[in-house]
């Protein structure tokens, strides 16, 4: 495994993990912010690089990887609940939250919800091509963020297909924001945001 841990100075007993998109890695300025964020408020947080990316340094995941990618997020929930006691909720942006997603939904035992930062409902300009045949299978508590100039998934799109979800499920959405969600707003506004409505979210789920 290879990531960077963010250890608070007065821990809440929980962690969150977090991974990236298909073209990033754990160095990207969103997962560096939002487990920033986290780190203060008293998350124990991980970013960490899915199996494809240790593999190459550039280029998206290569056709039947994904696999391999979800074991590799299955191994940093393992490591993860070697150092914390309390909750612990994986997830990630894009790709790494769609992985995260669809590893839950088949081993709920592993999670006690997720976090998904612009989950990749379809790939652009493709509506019919839906990535949410997991989504009834899902058994956790699941937050999704969203930019609303997203073309991976429009606010009205995402909200349709939260409703294949049973448990508890909310969907947070960031005004003018792409795929990247930080897009031109203060960058210190919206990790801070993602933070403040997920724990009120866990805390109601």
């Amino acid at each position: 495994m290879r990531g960077w841990w963010h250890e608070p100075a007065r821990a809440n007993g929980d962690g969150v993990l977090l991974t990236h998109g298909a073209g990033a890695n754990c160095e990207s300025k969103l997962l560096v912010a939002v487990a920033e964020a986290f780190e203060a408020e008293g998350f124990t947080a991980l970013r960490f690089d899915l199996p494809f990316r240790q593999e190459r340094p550039h280029g998206p995941p290569r056709f039947g990887s994904a696999a391999r990618d979800r074991e590799g997020i299955r191994r940093a929930i393992e490591v993860m609940k070697e150092k914390v006691h309390g909750r612990i909720f994986p997830g990630g942006h894009s790709y790494g939250g769609r992985q995260a997603s669809m590893l839950i939904a088949e081993a709920p035992q592993l999670a006690d919800g997720l976090l998904l930062l612009s989950y990749p409902l379809h790939p652009p300009r493709k509506t019919d091509q839906l990535r949410t045949a997991h989504f009834p299978k899902i058994e956790r508590p699941a937050f999704f963020v969203q930019g609303t100039r997203d073309p991976f998934g429009s606010i009205a799109e995402m909200k349709a297909a939260l409703e294949l979800i049973r448990p508890p499920h909310a969907i947070v959405e960031v005004e003018g924001s792409g795929h990247d969600l930080l897009g031109k707003k203060a960058e210190d506004e919206v990790p801070g945001r993602i933070v403040r409505e997920f724990q009120i979210f866990i805390e109601q789920a």
